[in-house]
């Protein structure tokens, strides 16, 4: 089902549930909620907050809800998150399949509103809230104001923006003269050995992350060398105090390639599946696995990563992303993409390899050639 066929099935549904009441319709807000004068205030505002959580129900998109690197983000999302911060509860969000999905568990009290946009153009959201809430539909309304939907659209792109990464700029070669990368190379050489991966490629990757910067600290919370985010830190047994040491954010980090090379271990070649390593360190494996079941699924080879790269751009269309075949929703497969071909590029670089023209996803090392090194950033 394609996004603008889910946004008519949706309206056409809430016109039908309006064209039954004979309630007094409310004035245009961006929800549509019941009769503030309902008698029934079942499980209104005071039982949410007693509750400390307020459930929203949504579809999976660029404008709703998606996750980015372990944090969730989306237009939607991000109003509704500061409505919940300023009534004191946390935001539970569940993805439905489709609208169908969604009014029919409002229906049934599953959630206690809808985050939706009711045309792909417009300008304003639309929510709608569940059955006897006037509470919750008076506190939006007083809460609520035009300015704030850019706001978030302007938080969000900030956030995406490499503005929003705190880290110092170093050199990507320290001595090219004498093959020293960085000051790092000892560690890359150390606990590379226990993954059987080249150090240079994790140096590569290093410096894509943090630029070799110790000290470098993402919005979303990644931090050091490695970019490591809190929860995987817990994962991989770092100490969150150890997370801005150089030898221990490497040492997580070969760990959790360690776990991603054999959780790809059905991708036999190994020079293909250190792409879909990196892709899944960035991107999460969740979304590189909804890639690889595209591309079986049109007829290309989900073990070459040419093919898969392509379904990875894919996944930030509506048509993609809202395939039965994906699991995990709308993905910035661009960023994923391009993360895994600059590393290549990179790698290519610190190995005196010659790279095969860019096509915007990476390609399988060439052999060097001879004659004088060249490194390209």
């Amino acid at each position: 089902m394609t996004q603008k066929s889910i946004y008519i099935h949706l309206l056409t549904f809430l016109l039908l549930l309006t064209s039954c009441s004979q309630k007094q319709q409310q004035p245009m807000t961006p929800w549509d909620g019941e009769d503030t004068d309902a008698a029934s205030t079942d499980f209104d505002l005071g039982q949410i907050v007693s509750n400390g959580e307020l459930i929203a129900l949504t579809l999976t998109g660029p404008e709703t809800y998606y996750d980015y690197r372990g944090k969730h983000l989306g237009t939607e999302y991000m109003l509704c998150q500061r409505f919940t911060n300023k009534i004191g509860v946390s935001l539970r969000v569940e993805v439905c399949r489709d609208s169908a999905e969604m009014v029919r568990r409002l229906a049934d009290g599953d959630a206690d509103l809808i985050l939706f946009r009711n045309m792909p153009t417009a300008k304003q959201l639309a929510w709608r809230i569940g059955k006897n809430k006037p509470q919750l539909t008076k506190a939006l309304q007083e809460w609520y104001r035009p300015q704030l939907l850019e706001e978030v659209k302007k938080e969000e792109d900030y956030l995406l923006s490499s503005r929003s990464v705190k880290r110092r700029v170093y050199a990507p070669m320290l001595n090219a003269k004498g093959g020293v990368i960085s000051h790092y190379d000892r560690w890359f050489q150390q606990y590379c050995r226990s993954i059987r991966w080249d150090w240079r490629l994790m140096a590569a990757q290093c410096y894509q992350e943090s630029t070799f910067d110790p000290q470098a600290r993402s919005w979303a919370g990644a931090c050091g060398l490695m970019q490591i985010m809190p929860s995987t830190a817990d994962h991989l047994g770092l100490a969150r105090s150890d997370m801005f040491n150089p030898e221990k954010s490497i040492a997580a980090a070969a760990k959790l390639i360690g776990e991603l090379d054999r959780s790809f271990a059905d991708i036999r070649n190994q020079q293909e599946r250190i792409k879909f390593i990196l892709a899944a360190y960035n991107g999460g494996a969740n979304h590189v696995r909804d890639a690889m079941a595209l591309a079986r699924k049109n007829g290309h080879d989900p073990q070459r990563w040419a093919d898969v790269s392509h379904y990875i751009l894919l996944l930030s269309q509506p048509e993609y992303y809202n395939d039965p075949v994906v699991r995990y929703g709308y993905m910035r497969g661009s960023e994923t993409a391009g993360y895994v071909d600059k590393i290549m590029q990179r790698w290519n670089g610190y190995r005196g390899v010659k790279s095969a023209p860019s096509s915007g996803v990476s390609g399988v090392p060439q052999r060097a050639t001879k004659g004088k090194q060249k490194y390209k950033i």
